[in-house]
């Protein structure tokens, strides 16, 4: 089974129980060559030394085993992909948190994605929350939300931004960094990606529509017409025709 027929298959199980690092793992597949066994293995060792609390294994990860935040370029491809990140230790909030997580689960710990807009964090209780990006740094809701309001300053503030997140979230999220990534940097590249979001269930069918658009834009039109026409009976019914007319556009480009 190659790497996008063993995603589809994890994404669609039940969301509790997808693996997180492997679908990870798939994610980097589609770029170059991945050794399992290898990573997870890493994140072993890592997990054999690790603390058995939250604050203590956040300051191990992200002071004395150096993994940090990679700004100096921040939308490099290779910051979403967790094996690049398990052997630079460099990386973005969503991967970083991603190796908390996995991290935390082999010790025991019970921690949560936290899918803020602009700034993915680590939850670790009701009012504790953990930003691997920037040195594991503890913050409580109020920090949070300064976060938040320094990258997102025409935003309204939300609460319900503080909510848990599972692995499927966790997986898209992944996914649309890297089409915005390769979009700027090589659009070609993006197809995969695409593909990969389309695959996952419970995408809204707005984002769906707007994936497979991109598709087009990108010369994949029999693709993209197949992919609108399949969102195309879950939207309203202007929108619905709106879509069946761009898939019968995108067709004609393709002949």
């Amino acid at each position: 089974m190659n790497p996008t027929e063993r995603f589809a298959r994890l994404v669609r199980g039940r969301d509790t129980t997808i693996p997180l690092t492997e679908a990870a793992l798939l994610i980097a597949a589609h770029d170059h060559g991945v050794d399992e066994d290898e990573q997870l293995g890493r994140l072993e060792q890592l997990a054999a030394d690790a603390p058995d609390d939250t604050e203590p294994l956040a300051r191990y990860l992200f002071v004395e085993r150096g993994f940090a935040g990679n700004e100096h370029d921040y939308a490099d491809p290779a910051n979403s992909f967790l094996d690049v990140v398990l052997r630079r230790r460099l990386g973005i909030p969503i991967t970083l948190s991603l190796v908390l997580l996995e991290v935390g689960a082999r010790r025991g710990l019970t921690l949560h994605g936290v899918g803020m807009p602009g700034h993915f964090l680590v939850g670790a209780g009701d009012d504790r929350f953990i930003d691997p990006f920037h040195r594991g740094a503890v913050l409580d809701r109020a920090g949070c939300r300064a976060r938040f309001e320094r990258l997102m300053p025409d935003t309204p503030w939300r609460e319900a931004y503080l909510r848990p997140v599972g692995p499927r979230a966790i997986l898209v999220r992944m996914l649309s960094n890297l089409v915005h990534t390769y979009v700027d940097r090589s659009p070609a590249d993006a197809v995969w990606a695409l593909r990969l979001r389309l695959t996952v269930p419970g995408v809204a069918p707005s984002e769906r529509r707007d994936a497979a658009a991109l598709l087009g834009s990108l010369g994949r039109f029999r693709e993209a017409a197949a992919a609108l026409d399949e969102v195309a009976d879950e939207l309203d019914a202007g929108s619905a025709a709106q879509a069946r007319e761009d898939a019968t556009r995108l067709r004609a480009r393709a002949n």
